[in-house]
């Protein structure tokens, strides 16, 4: 039976269509079907006495809806908050004054009630008008214009709550989306970078370990909270982060063997910093014992790689390889699987490999093996640990769990170059 879900932007004919699908499923005698009929209806009739209504019925339920027209309501709502249709919208709460106060998406959503959900579109008018009719959710409403950079949105929410001094918290949103916009408006609205005892507010693990892939926003925010009194480490790996090739100049003039060094998950995601573990460490292929080079590759960061190849970095260099036997991949298989295929597929960005171009060109060979094993952040999927041993960057493309991860144009040049499973 599959767990139902609105999407953002619901469709009330897809839902249409699914209820009559549900049906049909239900007289053919499909398990699922008949198990959410069973589970969802309050009196679930049999198959062949099951109606369209009952169906609806066990769909909307399935989707924590008490009704049909609950439903339908919800995609009402937020089809009138995206097409910025004000009277609409106001129309259906005045119809049913608890949509004022309950989640728009019926389940409990980031998006949140009506008010907040029109905060992370913008919809100014939309925004005066609810907080005309009573809506309390402003807070909630701020903290997700400044999540999506609406940052209009946001100066009027503040002007609501009559300008209070932004919480403790206030980074955190747009420091998820690293968003810029909406991290300088909460710094310029007193947001601290530290507390009262001079200990770290700023979220920059979140800034680390989002899976958003926007290296010059990242830059940008780390250096706004410099700037504001934070303290960041002196070291290779967060001079990466912040897009530093003057501060990685420096280590190398420090270091000679800086450009083939490996380095711990702990190096490139510092507990001090409050980073977690690999898991919510949001990457593709492993980067625990990875060198600067594979780093450059799962953050995008183009500058960096060549920089790092001209100043002789080996793009053949291997990743520690840990007590079990996993690791020794180079920073190709990181043109394979990584966070960057994944942020361009899931916004259906056009494909493109150029990391993977760029360390052929530079002599990487196609037919390295290595053994690796990689656990998703739950967000992903189930969280299953797998393991794939003695793989080519080519066969672990190939048989990665979550194709998502998985870059078919990098597949594509690395079998031109000769790389075999």
């Amino acid at each position: 039976m599959p767990e139902r879900r609105l999407p953002v932007r619901p469709d009330l004919d897809q839902l249409k269509r699914q209820a009559k699908e549900l049906l049909k499923a239900i007289r053919r005698g499909d398990p699922d079907a008949l198990a959410e009929l069973r589970v969802h209806h309050p009196e679930p009739p049999t198959p062949a006495a099951t109606k369209l209504a009952d169906a609806q019925l066990a769909l909307a339920r399935a989707y924590e809806a008490p009704s049909w027209m609950r439903l339908a309501q919800a995609c009402e709502l937020v089809d009138g908050i995206w097409r910025d249709d004000a009277p609409a919208v106001l129309a259906l709460i005045r119809s049913n004054p608890k949509l004022l106060t309950e989640n728009t998406l019926i389940r409990k959503s980031d998006w949140g009630p009506p008010l907040s959900y029109a905060a992370n579109l913008g919809r100014d008018g939309i925004i005066e008008a609810l907080h005309g009719l009573g809506a309390s959710d402003l807070e909630h409403a701020l903290g997700r214009a400044v999540l999506q950079s609406q940052i209009g949105a946001a100066l009027k929410i503040h002007a609501l709550m009559g300008s209070p001094p932004p919480p403790k918290d206030a980074l955190g949103g747009p420091a998820y989306t690293l968003s810029t916009s909406g991290t300088e408006l909460m710094l310029k609205l007193g947001a601290p970078v530290r507390d009262a005892h001079g200990r770290r507010l700023a979220p920059v693990d979140v800034v680390l370990e989002t899976d958003s892939r926007r290296p010059e926003a990242k830059h940008a925010i780390l250096e706004m909270y410099v700037e504001h009194g934070l303290e960041l480490p002196d070291t290779p790996t967060m001079a990466l982060h912040r897009g530093r090739v003057d501060l990685l100049e420096a280590h190398l003039r420090r270091d000679p063997r800086l450009l083939n060094r490996t380095f711990t998950h702990e190096d490139i995601y510092p507990e001090s910093l409050g980073c977690h573990d690999e898991i919510q460490a949001t990457h593709g292929t492993p980067l625990r014992g990875a060198t600067l080079l594979h780093m450059s590759v799962d953050y995008a960061e183009m500058e960096i790689a060549r920089w790092l190849i001209e100043r002789g970095a080996d793009v053949n260099a291997r990743a520690a390889v840990d007590e079990d036997g996993f690791g020794g991949h180079t920073p190709l298989f990181a043109t394979v699987v990584s966070q960057p295929n994944f942020w361009m597929n899931h916004h259906h960005e056009a494909p493109e490999a150029p990391f993977t171009k760029l360390l052929l060109d530079h002599g990487a060979d196609p037919n390295v093996r290595a053994s690796l094993r990689k656990q998703l952040h739950p967000g992903y999927g189930p969280d299953t640990m797998h393991e794939y041993r003695d793989v080519t960057a080519l066969s672990w493309g190939r048989r990665f769990h979550r194709r998502i991860f998985v870059s078919e144009p990098a597949m594509k040049l690395i079998e031109e170059a000769g790389g075999a499973e």
